[in-house]
């Protein structure tokens, strides 16, 4: 590898508490709360049903998924990252996420992220092309951004059936997000998102 290329190779490391505020008995969850749980469990296998065709069709390998490598897009603020697997969740992880969208209106987004936090392909509405303008751009592109802010890290890292949090985007939003694991042939790989606004079920 030429030493231009590894200046522009990310490793990133991160170091994350183990840190899962929210927790909840699944008996004690509202009728809502399960909806969108059971939208996140079924997200979480399909996402991870596609990442093992890769494998096996051998468009990457459990080497390249495993391996966290990000490699910087120029010019973006907040920084952007490309993988060398990110296209194929630009094609097969965008209509899983996209079909989540469809099932409530009180979901404001269904993302799949790694470990550490690295969002490969977020949904439709927050992928608008890029205008150059950071306030504009933080709001309506918010793909292949690497989250490392306490939810999203506590999100990525949990390993619990499931975690309910609040979350304050960085957009200055607050609604909760819950997250369920990923597992790519038995391995923990990261998570699956779904931030909604609450119904009070009053």
């Amino acid at each position: 590898m030429s030493h231009s290329t590894r200046k522009y190779l990310v490793i990133l490391t991160l170091i994350c508490a183990s840190f899962a505020p929210g927790r909840a008995r699944a008996a004690d969850l509202t009728t809502q709360e399960k909806e969108i749980l059971a939208l996140a469990t079924d997200l979480s296998k399909r996402c991870a049903a596609a990442m093992e065709r890769w494998i096996t069709s051998k468009e990457t390998s459990e080497e390249k998924l495993f391996s966290f490598l990000y490699y910087p897009v120029p010019k973006t603020d907040p920084p952007k990252y490309a993988t060398d697997w990110d296209r194929f969740s630009d094609r097969d992880i965008l209509p899983l996420e996209e079909s989540v969208l469809t099932k409530s209106a009180a979901i404001s987004f269904a993302v799949l992220v790694d470990r550490n936090g690295y969002l490969p392909t977020h949904n439709q509405r927050y992928s608008q092309p890029l205008t150059g303008n950071r306030a504009i751009d933080l709001l309506n592109n918010r793909t292949k951004r690497i989250f490392i802010d306490q939810t999203g890290m506590a999100a990525a890292r949990n390993q619990a059936p499931f975690l309910f949090q609040r979350y304050q985007r960085d957009t200055g939003e607050t609604m909760m997000d819950l997250s369920v694991p990923v597992l790519v042939r038995g391995v923990h790989w990261g998570a699956v998102r779904i931030g909604y606004r609450p119904i009070d079920p009053s």
